[in-house]
């Protein structure tokens, strides 16, 4: 009987928060699209009329030169550009107080992120914190910000968080050993450029981490219930983009078209993911980061047949039509049959990419605490087609455990 209450209590927050995709006014970016994107994006940001742009990045970037073009190019057109580069995986408080100082002490007018999700996510934060009176922990959670943030605009460097078209970020607070997010539309940067020439020197691993966490958003939004025939229409474009050219740039990361079709698969993973919201993969996956700090992505990659195996009850006409958009299964066979292939082929390409299919990481003894952080976040948040309760949860992540 309490499941039951609770379970309809569920469909009832379910119900809010899919009104809510109708009538919240979320941005989308405009965008500039190819090789060369980038350069455009700072030409839109010149005629903007701002004069200093703190530009966020990693360290890594700047090592490489990748940040160095958009520097010379806006300071070209007149922008001095202040440079923070101190964001790392998951990126902290400390991380994002340290850029907003710069950003007030450099008297600076607008900000551009250049990089994965945790550069985009800090630039977010740093644009929200600029602007408002609260500390970060304050503004946790949905629609917390009193005022609009700081002009802010994004190059993604990599093709799987679609941060640069999504209204939310995500914080690590090692504090209390959690990562928690920052939700509001006015988090959307104005413009993104998805330049795919940004992506060519990206690693192995890390394409195909990313490139699974884009999938796992437009999945997670196809079986999500707030999900609307837009999101649909975007995830299902997601999924066919990524199944045909991920294995693409796994085979040869220089391969310009298919990175260039992995930027707009994660772009329009994302839109997807905005509205419909994800699930138990973001939920489990931000823990796992939060504790052992696993990239996000490769955590989700870990986690996504996982979780479908147990939604499928609840899904299974859905995931047979990811089937066949991503062309597996035999023809004419059962959903049953078809959904039980889509997952297959999720856990084949991890294999074929070098995921592993446990967390080596993961400790028995933490289980009761990530079971019952991923609960709280899941069942407020996130539409998922099946939840759980705590014996489900704690069984679930117990066979994620390494042998």
């Amino acid at each position: 009987m309490l499941f039951t209450i609770q379970t309809l209590f569920f469909r009832f927050v379910q119900f809010l928060l899919k009104v809510g995709t109708f009538i919240l006014p979320i941005r989308v970016p405009e965008t500039f699209r190819g090789a060369g994107a980038a350069m455009q994006l700072c030409e839109a940001i010149a005629a903007s009329g701002a004069r200093t742009v703190l530009l966020v990045t990693d360290a890594m970037l700047v090592e490489l030169g990748l940040v160095k073009p958009m520097q010379e190019k806006l300071e070209a057109l007149g922008v001095r550009v202040v440079t923070y580069d101190g964001v790392k995986p998951d990126p902290t408080i400390a991380q994002i107080e340290t850029g907003v100082d710069l950003y007030k002490g450099e008297g600076c007018e607008a900000i551009l992120a250049v990089g994965g999700g945790s550069s985009i996510d800090a630039a977010k934060v740093i644009a929200a914190r600029a602007r408002n009176p609260h500390g970060v922990r304050w503004m946790a959670g949905l629609f917390r910000l009193l005022r609009s943030p700081a002009p802010l605009y994004a190059v993604p460097t990599t093709a799987g968080t679609g941060s640069e078209v999504t209204i939310a970020a995500v914080v690590s607070d090692p504090e209390t050993v959690r990562k928690f997010a920052i939700m509001d539309f006015r988090l959307v940067p104005l413009m993104a450029a998805l330049d795919g020439s940004l992506m060519t020197g990206v690693p192995p691993a890390i394409t195909a981490a990313t490139g699974m966490d884009a999938l796992t958003h437009a999945v997670e939004a196809f079986i999500s219930r707030n999900r609307t025939q837009a999101t649909d229409a975007d995830a299902r474009e997601a999924v066919a983009l990524i199944m045909a050219h991920l294995p693409r740039v796994m085979a040869d990361g220089q391969d310009l078209e298919a990175r260039s079709q992995m930027a707009v698969a994660s772009y329009k993973a994302g839109l997807a993911f905005t509205k419909a919201g994800v699930g138990y993969v973001h939920a489990f996956a931000h823990n796992f980061g939060a504790h052992y700090h696993i990239p996000h992505g490769l955590a989700n990659a870990i986690l996504l047949p996982y979780v479908l195996e147990y939604s499928k009850p609840a899904c299974t006409p859905r995931l047979a039509e990811l089937a066949r958009i991503a062309g597996v299964g035999e023809a004419g066979a059962g959903e049953g049959a078809l959904a039980d292939a889509f997952i297959a082929h999720i856990r084949d390409l991890n294999a074929r990419f070098g995921i592993p299919a446990a967390v080596d990481k993961l400790q028995t003894g933490d289980i009761p605490v990530i079971a019952a952080n991923a609960r709280s976040e899941a069942n407020w948040f996130y539409a998922v087609p099946r939840y759980m309760d705590r014996p489900t949860s704690e069984g679930f992540l117990r066979q994620l455990l390494a042998a």
